[in-house]
């Protein structure tokens, strides 16, 4: 069943491809990985249509990843991680770990981060791994752990977050410093008041403090 719904999926995206639209992705995205012409909300809308009465896997999820040759079968790899019965399963972390560190740019860094918030959501015991991910050496790995948290918004884990910032906090990496003031601008819709005391208390980034405050000024 992996199979022939990898295989559904790319024979789709090959029949939707547009050979004009192609190359400006790749320029904008600056990626390596060519790509077919398909935008992203087509892909996720194709990939649904195909699962519809499977019940997709992490190995087919990994598969398309894996063996990819265009960047649009990335996109309907995270697309599957975010159908049930995978998305806010705890035990999908490592796939969306090797999806983090092999694919290491923000399209599709980010997109896994929405599936982080959904395990935080369903299993708040994985605070702790995210903790360990705000340490690590990968900055991919630790610009997932400060906005895996977006969107939360009462719900948020602010000793988490303050976790996440502080770890990276001296980091020059611009993705980093984005991702920072990224997280304090979300939060700041529903806790203004947190984010201008750590924004008061913490060196923060130029870029930071200016994407934090941004609808506080």
């Amino acid at each position: 069943m992996a199979d022939s719904l990898i295989s559904g999926i790319r024979a789709r995206l090959r029949d939707l491809a547009d050979p004009a639209l192609a190359p400006g992705q790749q320029a904008y995205m600056k990626s390596a990985m060519p790509f077919l012409g398909v935008r992203v909300p087509v892909v996720r809308a194709l990939v649904r249509e195909l699962a519809k009465g499977q019940c997709p896997s992490e190995k087919a999820a990994l598969d398309l990843w894996r063996e990819a040759e265009f960047r649009e079968e990335r996109y309907a790899a995270l697309a599957l991680m975010a159908l049930p019965p995978l998305r806010g399963d705890a035990a999908t972390l490592r796939v969306h770990e090797e999806m983090i560190r092999t694919g290491a740019w923000w399209d599709l860094v980010d997109e896994v981060a929405h599936r982080l918030r959904e395990l935080l959501d369903a299993n708040p015991g994985l605070a702790l791994e995210m903790r360990i991910w705000a340490d690590d050496e990968d900055f991919w790995i630790r610009r997932a752990a400060i906005i895996c948290q977006l969107g939360r918004r009462d719900a948020t884990d602010l000793d988490l977050l303050e976790y996440a910032i502080l770890a990276s906090i001296d980091d020059p990496e611009f993705f980093i410093r984005k991702a920072i003031g990224w997280a304090l601008r979300d939060l700041a819709r529903t806790n203004p008041d947190w984010v201008r005391t750590f924004a008061a208390r913490h060196p923060l980034s130029p870029l930071s403090r200016r994407e934090a405050l941004k609808r506080l000024a």
